[in-house]
């Protein structure tokens, strides 16, 4: 049996959290701390594959990216690259679901702390881009690390919207979810059983660090408090 499912899985949703979290802090840094109109709107956008049925989503991004779609043409046309059923589809399908779970962390994050020790920061002369990285990152950073565990345990489950866009071809778009939903459909029982086995392990995992790890800092800030 071949095991490319688990490493296709864990490269999709390396490359797409490392795309969303880029996303997300940038976005969340951008927008939390500024009021402007529709800004109620964007968020609104920025959340809805949270809370659509990832068929809708798989067909928006199929309508996006096919053949003769607007960004799909165009990739085809100007890079040769084909989205539709291919792995680059899988990643585009992991970082659109999981994106909102790390945009609500960094922008949680990003309002928890008191704005006024930047402000006294630029006060002195420091850039904005030396504050971000010296002073708003590391008071953010217990969040957006949450954020970057979520979307990773969502990029590696995603489905619905992969198949949609990306398909079920072995060794190349074939993740663990599909792999299951596939085994099962062609009676492979004990096959599916161990795919199930992996990713619950993977997802429990990536959960139960996150849970160690943040009780571990809420006690060591408590101690120097």
């Amino acid at each position: 049996m071949s095991y490319s499912p688990l490493f296709l899985s864990l490269k999709i949703a390396a490359i797409a959290t490392l795309l969303v979290f880029v996303a997300g802090v940038i976005l969340a840094r951008v927008i939390s701390r500024n009021l402007f109109p529709g800004k109620s709107i964007l968020e609104s956008v920025f959340l809805l594959p949270l809370v659509l049925p990832p068929t809708v989503v798989g067909f928006g991004l199929l309508y996006l990216f096919g053949k003769n779609g607007i960004l799909g043409k165009w990739l085809m046309d100007w890079f040769g690259v084909q989205v539709v059923f291919s792995w680059i589809g899988a990643v585009i399908a992991a970082v659109v679901v999981s994106f909102p779970l790390m945009y609500q962390s960094a922008s949680a994050a990003f309002q928890n702390y008191d704005s006024n020790v930047e402000n006294a920061a630029l006060t002195m002369g420091a850039s904005r881009l030396k504050v971000f990285f010296t002073i708003s990152f590391p008071l953010a950073w217990p969040g957006l690390l949450a954020g970057t565990v979520l979307s990773f345990a969502r990029a590696l489950g995603e489905f619905g919207a992969t198949l949609m866009i990306a398909g079920y071809i072995p060794g190349q778009t074939d993740t663990i979810p599909l792999a299951i939903y596939f085994a099962v459909e062609a009676g492979r029982m004990e096959q599916a059983k161990m795919w199930v086995l992996i990713i619950v392990a993977l997802g429990f995992s990536s959960t139960l660090w996150l849970n160690w790890w943040t009780r571990r800092n809420v006690l060591l800030f408590n101690r120097k408090s």
